[in-house]
């Protein structure tokens, strides 16, 4: 079992509707730790929903207010869910890195539409003009780019997820 204090926190990244918030409770419960689920920081910061701030302001103002509130945040032994488009800040992402490990929970196209179906009420940080397959090329990389461990989450459930991200981070700490 990983020793949440040697992780610091555990920072999980990923397309909406990769299970950010739902394993990151289960791995909090499992490890005895907080979670903080950064799109209700969002959403408290700005008095109003993610799809109100896209809608009214669009998906930059989304981006500015997302990259304010991570970078204020300042919590240990937690696990923090972070929005879709936490990784197109770097100095969000170094911020959260410096005590975090990042978790990339991977699952393909077609779950990520599967799960969130219509993607339009979800406040979904992306170019008006931007399709979701657009979206989730732009992104892969970025995860990829951030990720200490990438966990795969297609096929699995959440309860197996959470087990694969553990069992993937004692492996990364034994390396």
């Amino acid at each position: 079992m990983v020793n949440p204090t040697d992780t610091g926190n555990l920072v999980l990244i990923g397309m909406p509707g990769s299970g950010k918030s739902t394993v990151g409770v289960l791995l909090a419960k499992r490890l005895g730790l907080g979670f903080v689920d950064t799109d209700l920081l969002i959403q408290e910061e700005a008095g109003r929903t993610l799809q109100a701030i896209v809608d009214q302001d669009g998906y930059e103002a989304l981006r500015r207010i997302e990259e304010q509130v991570l970078l204020k945040l300042d919590v240990e032994h937690k696990v923090i869910s972070t929005g879709g488009s936490a990784v197109y800040s770097a100095p969000a992402m170094e911020h959260l890195k410096t005590n975090g490990t990042v978790v990339f929970l991977d699952i393909p196209l077609e779950l990520v539409i599967e799960r969130i179906g219509d993607h339009s009420m979800r406040g979904i940080s992306r170019r008006p003009d931007q399709s979701l397959a657009e979206l989730f090329s732009e992104r892969f990389s970025l995860y990829s780019r951030w990720a200490d461990v990438t966990v795969k989450g297609e096929g699995r459930n959440q309860e197996q997820v959470a087990d694969a991200v553990l069992a993937d981070l004692q492996a990364h700490k034994n390396r």
